[in-house]
């Protein structure tokens, strides 16, 4: 059994309390990760190339 299973069982067992619990550390959780990936990308320069793309198909629209 892989550890996303067993996690999804023992999540099938909690109590509405402490499902709401988890929901909420969960969303705290992914929610720093999700941060820490996006200063990694920017550390590393990776959104800059999307970041001019952004601001050239921006600047065309305005200019017609």
């Amino acid at each position: 059994m892989s550890i996303v299973q067993k996690l999804e069982n023992q999540v099938e067992r909690l109590s509405r309390d402490e499902l709401a619990a988890f929901r909420e550390w969960f969303r705290e959780y992914d929610s720093d990760v999700w941060d820490r990936e996006i200063e990694e990308d920017i550390l590393a320069d990776r959104l800059d190339r999307l970041a001019d793309k952004a601001i050239k198909a921006h600047a065309r629209e305005n200019i017609h």
